[in-house]
């Protein structure tokens, strides 16, 4: 029996259609089974099925590469270190359902049922989710980056980045009979909106409300000529100096003067107002102060200038009277006090850095004590002086004649105008002195500048008989350039102001 129970055991070993039981498995049947049980532990990104890729450091697949993703570490992320391995876990699965929003919206029923199950809502399970506005901060709190970054005041030129700045004027009027002479100040804007222009012996007003021109006065001879114009603050009343020695002032609204002052020995060619009093620079370098509310006007003599002063700014706090003169000196003076000062005040400020003569003078609407000249064809040069240190602050060769100067307050920008070689305008940024945009359109020497009351527009008169109104400053510039630019530079913007 031994015997044939052996025989049988070799018998069926040796038949080849029968499955071997105790042999290794082939090696499709290893195939088979390693692809099944990875197909497995895919279908479960909950939970990971093989040892070796849950304990690996970085994942074997990316999402970008496959539909199924499974995180490396439950509750790990570089990113956002607060989460749970719940929350993991969820959003795991959301990111392998992909990004259709049919699939991953639920009802109001799941998300009840979600809550219960999981302990939190699996809408805030995401990645990253960025929705709603940022709290606020405590009151009284202030952030240390503010003090850094914030020293300054934004203006529009630095908030608008698209600020556009026509290189043609806007306006064109003629201007015939205009003197050519450096040293006089031929053009004043008023806050009531009214451009006074002198042309020989003769002052025109122009409104730039109406567009009218009207005819204010005509001095008696004809030899005689207007050699400086100045409005007072509340534009109600305009000084006229004339060649004749002689500073008028004239009620605008009734065409009439009011009172003619004498005191001078020579030509008028520069004013300025200061409340009540106003000042006035001759060719013989006298500078006097006049009340024009009592009959004895003159109440004062400024004795600095050795030369025609031809440049005078009262500062816009009404503190300092600056005078610029053919002398090439910058002087500084104090306010005239109630009753007179007398004769012969002493400046506090006296700069002789200018090797030309100083028409151009400009103070600082939001720096009262900054002050800004300009000189002649000989020093050509830009100079903004601190008035309470007496230091002069920064300078600039503009290689042209400066005739005018103007600070913008819009864009806290200065504007000067030129005469030889250039006759241009160019804006300046300040306090850099880096040049915005030079604007030329005169083909002659600019004479004098004024900005319109809303600081919004300057006008420029120039030996080519012509004024020119450049809107370079608007505080909220919504006009496009395609608009402007379709906008005629002549026919009825070419308009004559008599």
């Amino acid at each position: 029996m031994a015997h044939f129970g052996l025989e049988n055991d070799i018998h069926s070993t040796l038949k080849l259609d029968v499955p071997i039981s105790n042999g290794p498995m082939a090696r499709w049947q290893r195939k088979t089974s390693s692809s099944s049980s990875s197909t497995l532990s895919g279908l479960s990104p909950g939970k990971c099925g093989n040892a070796s890729i849950s304990s690996s450091k970085t994942p074997g697949k990316t999402p970008g590469k496959s539909k199924k993703y499974t995180p490396s570490r439950i509750g790990g992320d570089r990113y956002i270190p607060v989460r749970n391995s719940k929350q993991m876990e969820v959003a795991s699965f959301l990111i392998s359902k992909g990004n259709d929003p049919a699939e991953t919206a639920l009802t109001d029923n799941q998300k009840t049922m979600s809550t219960m199950l999981n302990g939190f809502n699996i809408e805030d399970a995401k990645i990253l989710h960025i929705g709603g506005r940022p709290l606020n901060a405590p009151e009284g709190y202030q952030s240390n980056l503010k003090v850094l970054y914030s020293g300054q005041t934004m203006t529009p030129g630095s908030v608008t980045k698209n600020r556009y700045i026509s290189s043609t004027p806007e306006r064109v009027l003629d201007a015939p009979e205009l003197c050519n002479d450096f040293y006089l100040n031929l053009l004043d804007w008023s806050s009531q909106n009214l451009l006074a222009v002198a042309l020989h012996n003769s002052v025109y007003l122009w409104d730039a409300t109406r567009g009218d021109i009207t005819l204010l006065m005509t001095l008696e001879r004809e030899e005689d000529h207007v050699c400086s114009l100045s409005w007072i603050k509340e534009g109600s009343y305009l000084a006229v100096g004339t060649s004749d020695s002689n500073v008028q002032v004239w009620d605008v609204e009734n065409q009439k003067c009011l009172r003619s002052m004498r005191g001078h020995s020579a030509r008028v060619c520069s004013l300025s107002w200061n409340d009540y009093v106003l000042s006035s620079g001759s060719r013989l370098g006298n500078i006097h102060h006049h009340d024009v509310r009592v009959a004895e006007h003159h109440i004062a003599t400024l004795s600095g200038h050795t030369q025609e002063v031809c440049g005078l700014r009262w500062s816009p706090d009404g503190r300092y009277l600056a005078s610029g003169g053919n002398d090439n000196l910058v002087c500084v003076w104090p306010r005239v006090q109630e009753g007179g000062l007398g004769n012969n005040s002493q400046s506090i400020r006296s700069w002789s850095e200018h090797q030309g003569a100083v028409k151009a003078l400009a103070w600082c609407s939001w720096q009262p004590n900054i002050l800004a000249s300009g000189g002649g064809t000989s020093d050509r040069h830009i100079r903004i002086w601190n008035v309470n240190s007496g230091s002069c602050i920064s300078s600039i060769d503009t290689q042209s004649q400066i005739s005018a100067l103007a600070f913008a307050p819009n864009y806290k920008e200065l504007v000067s105008a030129h005469g030889f070689a250039h006759n241009s305008v160019v804006i300046w940024k300040y306090p850099s002195l880096s040049k915005v945009i030079e604007l030329k359109g005169h083909q002659d020497r600019v004479l004098n500048m004024a900005m319109s009351p809303d600081n919004s527009t300057m006008a420029t008169i120039a030996a080519d008989e012509t004024i020119r109104m450049w809107k370079s400053f608007e505080v909220n510039p919504a006009k496009k350039a395609k608009e402007r630019m379709m906008k005629p530079t002549s026919g009825g913007l070419h308009q004559s102001i008599r």
